[in-house]
């Protein structure tokens, strides 16, 4: 039986957290490669249909318990309208769910931050896990350990149950990171894409059932060159 079934055996049974984390919808900056971080973008039209889209599609799947969202616009909007569609009464806001604070960068073009502000640009592309953005950025280590340890208490509240998470592209990657170290995550997480992580919050453990998906976005599409969700996600 392959660890994926033996999940899903020991979920059925009560032991494990199904997560459903949700990278929220395009925005006009997704658009126009323009990095984002902890600065406060909407969606845009393109947005609020793949938000209306992955929504559908979530209702039509187990009822989760709860929703939990990046208090940032662009999060936010794309859990209440998933709320919505599912029938629950309110989204729990977390900061602690945001995109990495990408520093001096944000809010400048991605092909110009090199140019601009070549320090910053140089940390961003970093292997260095523990090298922080100049302008109040941080490190990937420490994105890791905010969205990491919001993750377990959402599940230490929800043990056995389904529960929605809301997020960002770089946080995404990191829980993937975490949930399955062995395994790097090559491919893109795309506006509104769905993976779903089962959790064991009374040993931690983690499996990958799906990752990135965009099935319901067969209608309304993404857009392949719009910035954020690779590994230079902001």
């Amino acid at each position: 039986m392959s660890s994926a079934s033996v999940a899903e055996r020991e979920s059925e049974a009560g032991e494990f957290t199904e997560v459903v984390v949700v990278r929220h919808g395009e925005t006009a900056w997704n658009a126009s490669r323009i990095i984002q971080g902890h600065l406060d973008v909407e969606l845009n039209e393109i947005g609020r249909q793949q938000a209306v889209a992955v929504a559908r599609r979530l209702s039509n799947e187990a009822k989760p318990a709860a929703i939990y969202s990046s208090d940032l616009k662009r999060a936010a909007e794309t859990a209440e309208t998933i709320a919505k569609a599912c029938n629950l009464p309110n989204v729990v806001f977390d900061p602690a769910l945001r995109e990495r604070h990408i520093g001096d960068l944000q809010g400048l073009k991605y092909e110009d931050a090199g140019k601009e502000r070549p320090e910053a640009y140089r940390a961003f592309l970093s292997h260095k896990r523990n090298r922080q953005i100049p302008g109040g950025g941080e490190s990937l280590d420490q994105l890791s350990e905010r969205c990491v340890s919001c993750l377990y208490n959402i599940v230490e509240k929800h043990q056995g149950e389904r529960v929605i998470l809301v997020s960002h592209g770089g946080t995404i990657r990191e829980l993937y990171r975490h949930a399955s170290p062995m395994k790097p995550l090559h491919g893109k997480i795309h506006n509104t894409s769905v993976s779903v992580i089962l959790v064991s919050g009374a040993t931690g453990r983690c499996i990958v059932k799906a990752c990135g998906d965009i099935s319901h976005l067969k209608e309304t599409g993404v857009l392949e060159n719009a910035f954020g969700g690779d590994k230079n996600s902001a």
